[in-house]
């Protein structure tokens, strides 16, 4: 093969900035530690917010499912991968939450493509906040209907173009806790818009199950709005359940229409039920003891240690702390690393253009003094 006749991959891949490089950390955790190119950081940058994934009940019962069933689930659900204890943690999930029907699936991100597909088609209209996850961003565009952003929790905006662009199917698209910011969606105004211009609604409560309101059980419940008609919740099971896998929440009749023609679902093998029996067990931990509670206890501690940081409005276990350019959070997350603390600079383009900062995740694992000597590192940045 001649030199010339070798692929450039200039032309498939533009040339990233040293400053915008995504980089993979080989990294091995220890409960709340984290070590990471040979130095032991306490991580202050995970979504296991009730610290359930290391929790020996929580272990214990992964590891029991192992040993009687083995790792991987083996096919898809509708082959021979459908374990009665997906059908047990639906149920469950449904009840807990206040829907009426649950399916569980592989993860967030196929939850969202396959749920927005199954939707959504050229004819529809879909209304998505600017700053949704990319997975919501991702399943809009893949479902070939006509997308129309609104700016940030804008629920003016979003109405006046709920009123411009009408169609017979429409759907508003938000996330619930933003995976960035750390602030919330209006859920009760936007079901209310749902309900006045006839559309659906999806809300991905990701970061907001097991961490906001009571029993941790999210926006949507604490809405009151749980099981609405028009409402389909989304989570995943690999943030404060600790485990891994995704559920779509909504009407038995939604579900099932799911489950017939929702690809990512379809086409893909099912959980393996290590995963689910954690899962299970995450959630005993939840509804019995109160972990939930310690997590917030937290968060109200944090804020108060840290009212003089420069932190975005938040009041939940995510508080972003914005720097601006991605030198200066870059610099910042290097600063506490040397000083024993792992909290990762986000940089555009996972945030908008000029908003690179430090994104600090707080857990029901952390004690007073893990929040004291953060924040003393946090205003001693340089």
């Amino acid at each position: 093969m001649s030199i010339a006749s070798i692929m450039d991959t200039r032309n498939w891949f533009k040339t990233i900035p040293e400053t915008r490089k995504r980089k993979l950390l080989a990294s091995q955790r220890e409960g709340l530690w984290i070590e990471v190119g040979g130095q032991r950081l306490l991580n202050f940058a995970s979504n296991d917010y009730l610290a359930l994934s290391t929790h020996p009940n929580v272990c214990a019962a992964a590891k029991a499912a192992i040993d009687q069933s083995g790792l991987g689930s083996g096919a898809s659900r509708l082959v021979s991968g459908d374990s009665s204890l997906l059908h047990e943690l639906e149920h469950k999930l449904a009840a807990w939450k206040g829907f009426e029907a649950c399916l569980l699936l592989g993860s967030g991100m196929l939850a969202n493509l396959g749920l927005i597909q199954a939707l959504a088609d050229r004819h529809s209209h879909i209304f998505s906040d600017k700053l949704n996850h990319a997975s919501l961003v991702d399943g809009a565009r893949l479902s070939g209907a006509k997308v129309h952003r609104y700016p940030h929790l804008d629920l003016d905006n979003l109405e006046a173009q709920l009123q411009k662009y009408p169609a017979d199917k429409c759907m508003i698209v938000s996330d619930g806790v933003f995976s960035m910011d750390g602030d919330k969606a209006d859920v009760s105004g936007l079901l209310k818009l749902a309900n006045a211009y006839d559309t659906l609604l999806i809300v991905d409560d990701a970061h907001g199950t097991g961490t906001v309101g009571e029993q941790g059980k999210g926006l949507v419940f604490e809405a009151d709005v749980s099981g609405h008609e028009r409402l389909l919740e989304v989570g995943t099971l690999g943030k404060a359940f600790g485990s891994y896998g995704a559920y779509i929440l909504g009407t038995s009749e939604m579900i099932e229409g799911l489950r017939q023609r929702m690809r990512t679902f379809i086409f893909s093998t099912a959980l393996p039920e290590c995963a689910i029996a954690g899962a299970l067990a995450a959630l005993d931990e939840i509804q019995i003891t109160d972990v939930v509670k310690k997590l917030q206890n937290n968060i109200t501690y944090f804020l108060e240690q840290a009212n003089a940081l420069p932190l975005m409005p938040s009041q939940t276990a995510i508080q972003p702390m914005l720097l601006g350019s991605d030198k200066t959070a870059l610099g910042a997350s290097n600063q506490l690393r040397e000083q024993g603390y792992f909290v990762p600079a986000i940089r555009p383009p996972t945030v908008p253009e000029g908003s690179a900062r430090l994104r600090i995740t707080l857990s029901a694992g952390h004690d007073k003094q893990d929040i004291d000597s953060l924040t003393k590192a946090l205003a001693n940045l340089a």
